[in-house]
């Protein structure tokens, strides 16, 4: 078992996050200044045509493939990646005793990255975080647009920067696939595509040594049984489909727009796939193990219902402007997507919630937040895709009537963010988490699950 304390100690305090010009060019300078370890290929281009370089570092017997922004809206990831390259570089006895030839892309979807930049400067609130988001329709997303196959569905379109992935998964095999991810608010939390109980004690206290508390709320999904708590089997679209076919009033194909993920595509080479899930915001409340006077599942009827009240009305003031949506709108795709699946994923998610014993019981303060709290930070990204799909065609030759109705609707969708997010800013007790941490937390976990599989001779 490796020692990676002095490596984890010596993380930067990042106070920001680096645009895309800032990463291609600290890329590039690494390449220059160690070019006997370190080269740069063209992975892909994206589909605005930004090139996608990935680095390759050291010559290990075993392969590692690490890429950030697999959701652009997560950039926590390419500082780790700023971090891990220069010191692999800088380092011969780390490379050698680590034993990878390590391939890195630091922001996978560099056009939707872009598109989040005016928030990665700060200042980091609740506020400005979401009024700056933006994440693309699941059909594409870099990290789910992998050709998957089951039952009656089927999704074979990959996106270019998802050809790119797939691309360096043919041809290196990796023993090793970190997807480096991150979340809004919660605790830690992780996926893995394998069950490696010998490294869930390493993997809780590479988050407790930062003094973030693990994710005991609700999970992502509420079809999937953890391997331990916080550690969670990656999330399968065969289970989403099983899950629809079973709760659903509607065929499951119908609530599914996108494809397979990194690591389903991974796993025909044995690829072991890990996903560490890290809060920019924390509170106190999702630690609470508090009893409270209500059950799990009053709480979790409430979360939905809320949920499909904000669905119904973003949705009155989108369909004033729908027809005047161009094709390239990407704010305006992700919007018609939620609002077609959220509202026929209501029925399901309730069914569930109503029929499964695992809600019946007293609900958990850290659930309690989960389904009463955070909706209200959650629901700020739906009215902020809505304003910005005005944005938009605002900047398009639309005729002065139209762009009235586009520009009232953006004011009123406006009115409605701020309200909003002032009720967050004063429900939600939050601390920004410091990026050193969340680094330190995303790297650790990587070496050990990377340690784990390419174990030190004896």
């Amino acid at each position: 078992m490796r020692d990676f304390s002095k490596l984890i100690e010596n993380v930067p305090d990042y106070k920001e996050f680096l645009t895309v010009a800032e990463l291609d060019e600290s890329t590039f300078r690494l390449a220059r200044e160690y070019p006997d370890v370190v080269s740069i290929f063209e992975a892909g281009k994206s589909r605005k045509g930004h090139p996608i370089y990935c680095l390759k570092i050291g010559n290990g017997s075993k392969n590692a493939f690490l890429f950030g922004c697999p959701h652009p809206n997560e950039p926590m990831g390419t500082m780790m990646l700023e971090y891990l390259s220069r010191a692999l570089a800088e380092d011969d006895a780390l490379r050698e005793d680590l034993g990878y030839t390590w391939y890195m892309i630091k922001s996978i979807d560099v056009d939707g990255t872009m598109l989040n930049e005016e928030w990665f400067k700060g200042p980091f609130t609740l506020t400005n975080y979401a009024r700056h988001y933006f994440r693309p329709a699941g059909y594409e997303q870099a990290e789910w647009t992998f050709p998957f196959s089951y039952k009656n569905y089927t999704f074979d379109k990959p996106i270019p920067e998802t050809q790119a992935l797939m691309k360096i998964i043919d041809e290196v095999k990796p023993a090793f696939m970190y997807s480096l991810h991150n979340s809004g608010f919660g605790g830690t939390y992780w996926y893995l595509t394998k069950e490696l109980p010998q490294i869930w004690d390493r993997l809780h206290e590479a988050s407790r040594r930062q003094n973030i508390p693990l994710h005991l709320g609700e999970p992502e999904v509420n079809y999937i049984t953890p391997y331990a708590p916080a550690i969670f089997p990656l999330i399968d679209q065969k289970d989403t489909y099983d899950y629809y076919e079973k709760f659903a009033n509607v065929p499951p194909e119908t609530l599914m727009s996108a494809g397979g993920s990194s690591g389903g595509y991974a796993g025909k080479y044995g690829t072991v796939t890990l996903v560490t899930e890290l809060p920019y915001f924390f509170e106190e409340r999702i630690q609470s193990d508090r009893e409270m006077p209500f059950t799990r599942r009053e709480a979790a009827i409430k979360k939905l219902d809320f949920n499909r009240d904000n669905y119904e009305t973003i949705r009155s003031y989108y369909d004033q402007i729908r027809h005047l949506i161009s094709a390239d709108n990407p704010f305006a795709k992700m919007v018609e997507l939620s609002l077609e699946h959220g509202l026929k994923n209501y029925e399901a998610e309730k069914s569930f919630v109503e029929t499964s014993e695992d809600y019946a019981g007293p609900c958990k303060e850290s659930e309690a937040f989960d389904n009463l709290d955070l909706p209200k930070f959650f629901c700020l990204f739906m009215w902020t895709l809505t304003i910005r799909s005005c944005e938009h065609e605002l900047a398009k030759d639309h005729s002065p009537e139209e762009k009235a109705l586009l520009q009232k609707v953006h004011d009123q969708c406006e009115e409605e963010f701020a309200k909003r997010a002032e009720a967050a800013e004063k429900d939600i007790h939050y601390e920004v988490t410091p990026i050193k941490k969340l680094v330190s937390i995303q790297l650790e976990s990587g070496l050990i699950v990377a340690d784990c599989l390419n174990p030190k001779e004896a």
